[in-house]
């Protein structure tokens, strides 16, 4: 997945209205039944294999990853190093940056408020943002190589945000201007606060009209600050209070303290002769190991491979964990059903992650994988994060996968696919 708010280098109504059919939020669906060939028992030998492979051959620094299945741990394994030059091991406790998978994270703390009433997936974002109120589509130039804008066809609202039909954008458009306003403006500049961030984002046109192209964004980055107006509490603080603190995520935040910071891994860069170098200190920590104004939505949280099974378990078990309900049954099944419907056909680099809808912060799968596809079962919902971070959860087979890995750019090394492919028991292609 690229990262839509990889901004370092710039610092550089209850539930239940789901199930009575609130407008705009699509029912949950029924999960399909699982396809043909998948295991009914995970191989821990074959995960083995599949990730010391890429140690062995040197295309991985470190990786590790854990899984469980019908609610108990079937493997854990970590291989190579996550720092070479420092010669730290990948180890279980290993503090990773997951970046995207923040997104997740922010899905279900907005949803919580919507479990309370306080805002409705159909109504408008400028409602609680009016920073976005008077925003504008992008459609070309005149004669005289001026910019034209459009008024919306329709108010961007918050399922937009949830599922990346806003019109919104951060460097996947194919539109210049646009990108070239959002670069100018800055708006993921860490020095800004969320509110500062919205009112930048305010100023920079969209790509599309909202609701008619699958198009990744800062939209999360939106979403926290909705977490944040809604509840009165910034966005960490709601985190922490409402998420990490009740499931025992004790290693996940934003920042970084020293007592901690020998456990972080660090980043590499891979080179097309597969080499890899590993990233300063000031490029790959600048975000965590500082305290910054901007609490993004988007990317920025670390993470364990145990803390962040803590947060998937609870998505499989339809939002509880030992005891602690952090959502209702009914909020799990809609954010983890498709909101796209047929008529999104541009959806950017959507298909590539395989046959995929989208729901609220989630990618969904919607048809069995096929050719050369990684893979998965129909009804399970996952996302990536830009250093090459995976999970996700099948609810069919009672499955919750997480992978660590941190190397930059995205997907030059088929990891994501060998990892599926051993989870599942698919042969290898020859």
């Amino acid at each position: 997945m690229k990262c839509a708010a990889f901004a370092v280098m710039g610092l550089l109504a209850l539930a239940g209205c789901a199930a009575q059919g609130e407008a705009g939020a699509p029912a949950p669906a029924a999960v399909a039944p699982p396809g043909a060939g998948i295991a009914a028992a995970v191989n821990p030998a074959r995960i083995d294999a599949a990730l010391r492979g890429f140690i062995d051959k040197s295309a991985l620094v470190g990786v590790s990853a854990l899984v469980f299945k019908d609610d108990r741990e079937v493997y854990f394994g970590a291989f190579g190093l996550a720092d070479r030059e420092a010669r730290a091991p990948m180890r279980r406790d290993t503090l990773v940056q997951i970046y995207s998978m923040t997104k997740p994270v922010t899905g279900v703390a907005l949803m919580q408020l919507y479990e309370h009433g306080l805002f409705k997936l159909d109504e408008p974002v400028a409602k609680y943002i009016p920073e976005l109120a008077d925003v504008k589509v992008f459609a070309g130039f005149d004669k005289d190589k001026k910019p034209i804008f459009e008024t919306p066809h329709r108010a961007m609202t918050i399922l937009d945000l949830m599922r990346h039909t806003s019109g919104m954008t951060t460097g996947y458009s194919g539109i210049d201007y646009v990108e070239a306003e959002m670069k100018r403006l800055d708006s993921a500049n860490l020095a800004h606060p969320l509110d500062a961030e919205a009112r930048l984002l305010g100023q920079v046109p969209l790509a599309y009209h909202p609701g008619e192209h699958w198009l990744y964004s800062p939209a999360a980055d939106l979403q926290a600050l909705l977490v944040e107006r809604l509840s009165g509490e910034p966005f960490d603080q709601y985190l922490q209070r409402h998420i990490f603190g009740p499931l025992r995520m004790i290693d996940t935040g934003y920042y970084v303290g020293a007592e901690r910071r020998g456990r972080l891994a660090a980043i590499y860069d891979w080179h097309d002769d597969g080499s890899m170098t590993r990233q300063s200190d000031f490029k790959a920590f600048a975000f965590n190991t500082q305290h910054w104004p901007l609490t993004p939505g988007s990317f920025g949280l670390v993470s364990t491979l145990d803390d962040y099974m803590r947060f998937a378990r609870m998505l499989e078990r339809e939002g509880e964990l030992d005891g602690v309900r952090i959502l209702k049954r009914e909020t799990v099944r809609l954010m983890s059903t498709n909101q796209l419907p047929a008529e999104i056909t541009d959806r950017s680099w959507l298909p590539s992650k395989g046959r995929m809808g989208f729901g609220l912060d989630f990618a969904v799968r919607t048809a069995q994988p096929q050719g050369d596809e990684a893979a998965g079962t129909v009804g399970e919902f996952f996302w990536d994060g830009a250093a090459n971070t995976l999970f996700w959860v099948d609810p069919v087979n009672r499955i919750t996968a997480v992978l660590f890995t941190q190397y930059f750019p995205f997907g030059k090394v088929p990891l994501h696919k060998a990892f599926r492919d051993a989870v599942y028991g698919v042969a290898p292609a020859p």
